[in-house]
């Protein structure tokens, strides 16, 4: 009688437990809606704004604070959010462009040669922020 258990060594066992389920992961995206995933990206650009920002609640906050790379994130968060306007409601936006003010103004917190009003990140679809 042949042994039928998978053993780790057999390559077929290995590969097939690494390879993610593309048709299932395909089939779940599928089903969130739109509004969901604008969202869902938002708070992540936000969150790793944050990061770079210094803003992380543990004392490793300084640890991986770039602004340069603040910079960039602020500014695409704008832009999706600037995009997504009339995509979302106002219940999902206004939060969220709460949350872009604040790293608008934390980024010009942190910058030791501040931006000229109007030209920090995002305020190209924000217009100038000030505190």
């Amino acid at each position: 009688m042949k042994d039928a258990t998978p053993h780790p060594e057999q390559p077929e066992h290995t590969a097939a437990a690494q390879t993610p389920d593309f048709d299932a992961l395909t089939r779940d995206i599928a089903e969130v809606p739109a509004v969901e995933v604008i969202v869902t990206v938002a708070v992540n650009l936000m969150s790793a704004a944050a990061v770079k920002l210094g803003l992380a609640a543990d004392d490793a906050g300084t640890e991986h604070k770039d602004l340069d790379e603040a910079r960039k994130l602020v500014h695409a968060l704008a832009g999706l959010l600037d995009a997504s306007t009339t995509e979302i409601s106002s219940f999902h936006a206004a939060p969220l462009r709460d949350g872009l003010k604040t790293l608008q103004l934390a980024f010009r917190e942190e910058s030791l040669v501040p931006d000229e009003p109007g030209k920090g990140p995002g305020e190209k679809y924000t217009g100038p922020v000030y505190g």
